[in-house]
């Protein structure tokens, strides 16, 4: 027996109403606030994601899944979908429809990482970009998309963690400061920071490595370095958070990890998941679009893993498990055909239904119809063809009554609901 590949898990039936919840509590959100969808390729020329996510990062030196197609051409499965919604939007020239461009996606993306609770290597994301302003709004917006999103989901326990590193004119100055301050003590650093502090410093404040850690708590905050204009974005953002009552905390350590972010960045996080328990990230990319050969262009956008939220769902609430539609059990061949055309004029109306094809006893058939979680069984045997009625079975509620078999499909597409 063939199995799957490991950490790219199967997601099954019994799961998929929950996924089903979260995506579509997206959908109708960024619905609200302006955003429309967009559809890039699984996989795209390896240069985007060298120039977009940082030849540093571990993510394009270490879990990139990279090969050659019959044109020797280097292709990459897409590990995230900034730098690809960057890429069409530059192609196809958005900019000339909006000056602020509001999209967001919903796919797999894939990393080479090794497999844990949370950590995936094929993962699916839900993101969104805001493409053109620099405006604090646009991210005070953006924020409270997520927290609505959030509560739509009755998710309680996270909580929204922000910062501001700065921009290319301010940056450099807190990673002199920064450097120096982990030169001072490299011998208590990991193996992979050591190499992160000739090659790329500012991913040391990513490491989990609890030694590392402490390490970086008493070093320089990118908040202290902010310049003028920088401080103005951040304390406006502020005020634009609290008019809006969108709750946080300064976490003066989150930086992401990826380079393109500037000014603001935020997370996401559920404290319960574990140590996998950022739900979303981002952040503001105001140099993404000109590394990529566009004009200098500001945005701003995150990403969430829908994995970590669909973990993250009360555990009362069953999405998967809503009973809906009608089952109809039959005795006998007359009474099948009938119910064979009930059920197909019920789908017409866009009703969920059924019926046994595989000779059930009526006792195996209501059995089946609580197993798929139907919420209505409708009873034909020759008895009702005879007085021409039906017996209707609320599988919710546990009554049952009689009901004339030309009124069913009309009275069964009224019942669809709570």
């Amino acid at each position: 027996m063939i199995k799957g590949v490991r950490g790219a898990p199967d997601i099954l039936p019994d799961e998929i109403g929950k996924w089903q919840r979260v995506e579509e509590v997206a959908r109708s959100i960024f619905h609200t606030y302006g955003y429309t969808e967009i559809r890039t390729p699984i996989f795209e020329k390896t240069e985007l994601f060298i120039r977009g996510i940082g030849q540093g990062t571990d993510i394009v030196e270490k879990e990139m899944y990279t090969f050659l197609d019959q044109s020797r051409e280097s292709l990459t499965l897409r590990p995230e979908e900034t730098a690809p919604v960057i890429r069409a939007y530059l192609e196809h020239n958005l900019s000339a429809r909006a000056s602020l461009v509001k999209v967001y996606y919903i796919g797999p993306m894939f990393r080479h990482e090794r497999p844990q609770a949370g950590r995936f290597r094929q993962f699916h994301q839900i993101g969104a970009e805001a493409i053109g302003s620099d405006h604090p709004a646009v991210d005070a917006e953006l924020l409270a998309l997520l927290q609505q999103f959030f509560h739509e989901l009755e998710i309680q326990e996270v909580e929204l963690h922000l910062n501001s590193i700065g921009d290319p004119g301010c940056r450099p100055r807190f990673r002199e400061h920064f450097v120096a301050s982990m030169l001072a003590r490299e011998p208590e650093l990991c193996e992979d920071c050591r190499m992160r502090l000739r090659r790329n410093p500012l991913r040391i404040l990513d490491c989990k490595n609890e030694g590392c850690r402490r390490v970086v708590e008493g070093a320089p905050k990118p908040i202290q370095f902010l310049c003028e204009p920088c401080t103005e974005h951040f304390k406006r953002l502020e005020e634009l958070l609290h008019l809006l009552d969108v709750k946080y905390v300064i976490n003066d350590r989150l930086v992401r990890g990826l380079d393109y972010y500037t000014r603001t960045t935020f997370e996401f996080v559920n404290k319960t998941l574990g140590a996998q328990n950022a739900l979303v990230g981002g952040g503001r990319y105001d140099g993404l679009v000109e590394a990529l050969g566009g004009p200098p262009t500001p945005g701003i956008g995150f990403a969430m893993g829908i994995e970590r939220v669909v973990a993250s769902l009360p555990k009362d609430l069953q999405a998967a498990a809503a009973l809906q539609g009608v089952y109809v059990a039959t005795l006998g061949r007359e009474a099948w055909e009938k119910g064979f055309w009930i059920v197909q004029a019920l789908r017409q109306k866009g009703v969920r239904a059924t019926l046994d094809v595989e000779g059930r006893s009526l006792k195996g058939q209501l059995r089946q119809a609580n197993k798929e979680k139907f919420r209505y069984c409708l009873i034909l045997g020759e008895d009702e063809l005879k007085k021409g009625q039906v017996t209707l079975k609320d599988m919710k509620e546990g009554g049952q009554k009689s009901i004339m078999l030309d009124e069913a499909v009309e009275r069964l597409v009224e019942r669809q609901g709570p």
